[in-house]
């Protein structure tokens, strides 16, 4: 019989991971999107 258990676990893991993918990949764009702002007042 299937380990339904097991295997909940790991796509709540999974899922956990993805977000954390995108909220990393949101960060950086929005530390980029600053900077480039900052570079465009210093000019």
């Amino acid at each position: 019989m299937p380990d339904y258990k097991e295997m909940y676990l790991a796509m709540c893991r999974a899922s956990e991971e993805a977000l954390n993918t995108l909220i990393a990949a949101q960060q950086k764009c929005e530390e980029m999107y600053l900077a480039s702002d900052e570079d465009k007042e210093t000019e």
